[in-house]
């Protein structure tokens, strides 16, 4: 076995706070870590092989990790590859969320994408999910991955945590995965380890307060923060959540663990916190709580109306009603002959987040307008609200559908002209033009694999 040299500050305070598990806390960093994926339930896609995650109910374990990238399942997003202790997420929601309400959520920190779309997957269809990243080119990931996923009823948002400081009380449930010194993940990522200090810890626990004070009043009276990190000190875990509940009125509510999970619980002082540790699990180093506000806040009023957002012209809605299920409960608009369908029980708080907010993407890209002509967008071919009926569909095998994805020439033809939705095993992968004597591959360029087979 080979032997791993943790930081010694880090060493001797997990010794203290493992006491005689330390020996297998230390013994597991030298093995690899486990392969996990979460499926799409709204995406026709059977895992074969896996085993269950226990917490939650899309997770499966894989016996090894294969090249991902080669497979056009998951550029069809019909999965996620994601750590299993992160996917605990699912207690907290499945446990405290409303299932049968349509909620105003928050994902404060969400690239790449993991805990979006586990959230998406998770919350009552009629909800509206607002997916955050501060940094913009890993928003541009966060957008790639939200469209793969496939639900109308998500805005991705480019914004620093301080600029939902003005949105009062308008959301019902804020996700806070805080940046952390990534103790958790250091047999998952070398670096975490070399990256860490004692000074580091103290500079993220100080931004994660920052962070929970600029967000805390987006969050209505009632409503509830779920606070994560994949570290395991207590500065940034029972220590943030102490300073939360002094300094803005916050309870802390319990969740039902089955003891086989091997989480641990943490109950101090009336808060309420779980800690999972690779020792104990088959995942990485995860921590989290459920708080609830207790403080007044007053919330915002939006009026429904008139908004910045153009109207579809009547001469183009017929065309573009035939491509979408439910055409009647959604609302469309036009930006710059890019045609967005958005939820129509939600337009006018879209339309009040892209006045206060920078808006990367909303409800599902449809169509560009050419020359009174539209040409179907990417986003549209994997979204829940396409109509496959309203195209031809051309089914392609492995070999063909990896060159599709590297917007390589594909050397058969359709059976038909004009747009075609391309698929693979039944999962929607993009678009292709069809003509006479070629094919024009309409696969995002900025999307291909690169990865040669």
């Amino acid at each position: 076995m080979t032997e791993i040299s943790f930081p010694p500050p880090f060493e001797e305070r997990m010794q203290q706070m493992l006491g005689q598990s330390w020996p297998a806390f230390q013994a597991v960093h030298t093995q690899p870590s486990p392969v996990s994926l979460r499926i799409n339930p709204s995406k026709p896609f059977e895992l074969t092989g896996g085993t269950a995650i226990p917490w939650t109910q899309y997770g499966y374990y894989l016996q090894e990790r294969p090249v991902f990238t080669l497979d056009p399942a998951i550029h069809a997003g019909a999965y996620y590859v994601q750590e299993a202790s992160s996917m605990f997420l699912e207690q907290a929601v499945r446990q405290h969320v409303p299932a049968n309400e349509p909620l105003r959520v928050l994902d404060l920190c969400a690239a790449p994408g993991g805990k979006s779309t586990h959230l998406a997957s998770l919350l009552n269809a009629e909800s509206l999910l607002v997916s955050n990243e501060v940094i913009r080119s890993r928003a541009s990931i966060l957008a790639e991955n939200i469209q793969k996923w496939g639900r109308n009823n998500v805005v991705v948002t480019n914004n620093d945590p301080d600029d939902f400081t003005k949105l009062s009380g308008f959301f019902d449930v804020i996700v806070v995965d805080a940046p952390c010194s990534g103790e958790g993940l250091f047999r998952k990522d070398a670096g975490a380890m070399t990256e860490w200090s004692e000074d580091a810890v103290a500079l993220c626990a100080a931004r994660q307060k920052r962070i929970l004070a600029d967000v805390w009043p987006a969050l209505r009276e009632g409503g509830l923060l779920i606070y994560s990190t994949c570290t395991y000190n207590r500065a940034e875990n029972e220590e943030n959540l102490k300073w939360l509940r002094e300094e803005h009125s916050a309870e802390f509510l319990s969740l039902t663990i089955d003891p086989a999970w091997g989480v641990i619980t943490v109950d101090e002082d009336n808060i309420h916190g779980y800690r999972l540790f690779p020792h104990r699990l088959a995942g990485e180093g995860f921590f989290l709580a459920v708080a609830r506000k207790t403080s007044e806040e007053k919330s915002i009023n939006i009026k429904a109306g008139k908004d910045q957002f153009t109207t579809l012209p009547k001469k183009l809605t017929a065309q573009v009603n035939s491509w979408i299920n439910e055409p009647d409960t959604k609302s469309f608009i036009l930006r710059d002959d890019l045609i967005q369908c958005l939820p129509g029980n939600w337009r006018s708080e879209i339309g009040y987040l892209a006045r206060n907010l920078r808006l990367v993407c909303a409800g599902t890209f449809v169509a560009t307008v050419k020359h009174e002509k539209l040409v179907p967008e990417h986003a549209l071919a994997l979204s829940e609200v396409l109509n496959r009926d309203a195209f031809n569909t051309w089914d392609l095998d492995k070999e063909d559908a990896l060159r599709y994805l590297r917007k390589e020439t594909i050397a058969t033809l359709p059976d038909t002209t004009g747009f075609c939705l391309v698929t693979y095993e039944g999962l929607a992968l993009g678009w292709v033009n069809a003509l006479a004597n070629r094919v024009n591959n309409l696969y995002p360029a900025e999307w291909r694999i690169r990865m040669s087979s």
